[in-house]
């Protein structure tokens, strides 16, 4: 099966068939796949190299003109270094796009500190006006992909190396989704978390949550789960900053007697590189892991 790396290429190479006003902005990263793409639309299809910066303010440039850009790169070259142009040239401007980021949190370990971005979902967070989706399978990216493709908002698509074994439904609009219902608390995994989310809770009577959009928070799909069980204790499992989401659904509860524990990954810095899967054990999104956390917290 592709990656959803591979999936985005694929359909973005598509859109540009379809879309006159679709554009994509490289940094290199990819190149080679859009390389057809690019024989083909040499004018929407622009490798800045390894720029940055000028990669982001590139793409808000083509947004100004009415063109639909997607800048993409890994997650720490696209949210974390250019982060002044992010919100200058496409906030303050006021300006749609759709920023694709590849490696996630920790997907290549080999590549070092630099190239892992638990904070991205965290720092976008301080910006108004940005949409989040988090897929969970390739079938999810691409739904989400071209959706955002026909927008004008700005749109943030945060791709992983991990994925969940079975695609689900998606539409950016459509809330957070059902999985599993419980009456003891409300678990929401996000994106790729939601496979382990499942085998950690397998036999408890909890509801679980399956998030791919972020941004909006989906408040009122919390709350009407939460106000369901005995208690309106919730536990956040994202892929990214452990509480990156914590604030949003306490708020979400405010007005109910409540707790929330938000799990995913650590501040601490894992010098030894080592695996993806390492570092999820590591830091305690395994199955195991996370149902000892989970049973931890839920137990009354």
């Amino acid at each position: 099966m592709d990656t959803m790396r591979d999936r985005f290429i694929s359909t973005a190479s598509q859109l540009l068939d379809e879309e006159p006003r679709l554009a994509v902005v490289l940094a290199d990263i990819s190149a080679d796949g859009f390389a057809p793409a690019r024989r083909s639309h040499p004018d929407r299809v622009i490798n800045v190299g390894i720029r940055e910066q000028l990669l982001v303010g590139a793409g808000a440039g083509m947004a100004l003109t009415g063109m639909r850009p997607i800048v993409h790169t890994f997650a720490s070259f696209l949210v974390e270094r250019p982060f002044e142009q992010v919100k200058l040239d496409f906030g303050h401007q006021d300006v749609g796009g759709i920023l694709v980021s590849a490696a996630g949190s920790y997907d290549w370990p080999a590549g070092g500190f630099t190239h892992m971005a638990p904070g991205d979902v965290a720092l976008l967070d301080t910006l108004d006006g940005w949409t989040v989706h988090v897929p969970g399978h390739p079938d999810e990216a691409e739904a989400l992909l071209r959706e955002a493709a026909t927008g004008d908002d700005r749109v943030y698509v945060r791709l992983s190396l991990q994925e969940n074994r079975q695609a689900r439904p998606v539409s950016g609009g459509s809330g957070f989704s059902v999985v599993r219902e419980g009456r003891r608390g409300t678990v929401i995994a996000v994106g790729p978390m939601l496979d382990n989310v499942l085998a950690a809770t397998e036999g408890l009577d909890v509801t679980v949550l399956y998030a791919t959009t972020v941004r909006p928070f989906d408040a009122e799909g919390v709350r009407r789960a939460a106000g369901a069980a005995t208690n309106a204790d919730v536990v956040v499992v994202e892929p990214y900053l452990a509480g990156t989401s914590s604030a949003a659904a306490g708020e979400a509860l405010m007005d109910l007697p409540h707790r929330v524990l938000g799990l995913g990954v650590g501040r601490a810095e894992l010098r030894r590189y080592g695996q993806m899967e390492e570092h999820l054990t590591t830091h305690g999104l395994d199955p195991q892991g996370l149902r000892e956390r989970i049973t931890g917290f839920l137990r009354p």
